[in-house]
């Protein structure tokens, strides 16, 4: 699998990291970071534990959304590649929607 880093994209700026797969032609997001933004977490350390508590939750349902999660190594905070949990655009989609307040907030506008 050919993977290009790119550099992190801002959303309200709060970076999410990304990569490009050549091969499978689509990008692979942070969970973290979207989570965090979505939750508006300042704390990466928070970002984690709420998505390690919603995987669980969605695992319990046997959602599909977590099978399809892959682990990818990206560059950390202190610029070291560490691996983190990735989905592509349609997961992180579906796991908006996992996010009851974020969920409920888009539906609102």
């Amino acid at each position: 699998m050919d993977k290009s880093i790119s550099k992190a994209k801002l959303f309200n700026g709060v970076q999410v990291r990304h990569i490009w797969d050549e091969e499978a032609e689509k990008w692979w997001w942070s969970i973290i970071d979207i989570v965090a933004i979505l939750t508006e977490q300042q704390d990466d350390l928070k970002a984690r534990k709420y998505w390690n508590k919603l995987k669980q939750r969605l695992n319990e349902e046997r959602n599909q959304t977590v099978t399809n999660c892959h682990l990818l190594k990206l560059p950390a905070q202190d610029g070291k590649m560490r691996f983190t949990d990735v989905a592509d655009t349609e997961q992180i989609l579906r796991l908006i929607q996992s996010i009851p307040i974020m969920f409920n907030i888009i539906l609102s506008r």
